[in-house]
């Protein structure tokens, strides 16, 4: 196995567990996303979309295996990391947190797509 190989298994398994995190435990994702659910309809979307998402993506590029879903799941990272990017600018949102989102989502971006 090869050294890309293993970084986009730890891309994919990075997507599986945010979901993970976001599915069972999703007042915790404030402290990554800023999100705030103060009742039961922000923290089913919470584990909807951030939750159910990143594991039903993650999961299908295992399941799937081809070059095809692992380049759909890297343009999904690097589409979130554009948006974030401008966002961060015009929302005057450069903090911590975004840029560690932002970094991480390009480097897995660019992994998943080669």
């Amino acid at each position: 196995m090869n050294i890309l190989k293993i970084l986009q298994i730890i891309a994919i398994i990075g997507t599986i567990l945010t979901g993970m995190l976001s599915l069972f435990w999703p007042k915790m994702a404030q402290g990554f996303t800023g999100l705030t659910a103060p009742g039961g309809r922000g923290i089913t979307e919470i584990r909807a979309v951030l939750g159910g998402l990143f594991i039903g993506l993650g999961i299908a590029v295992f399941l799937l295996g081809t070059r095809e879903v692992y380049q759909m799941l890297g343009i999904m990272y690097i589409a979130i990391a554009a948006v974030r990017a401008v966002s961060m600018v015009i929302d005057k949102s450069i903090e911590r947190s975004n840029i560690i989102s932002l970094v991480v989502e390009i480097i897995f971006g660019i992994i998943l797509v080669l």
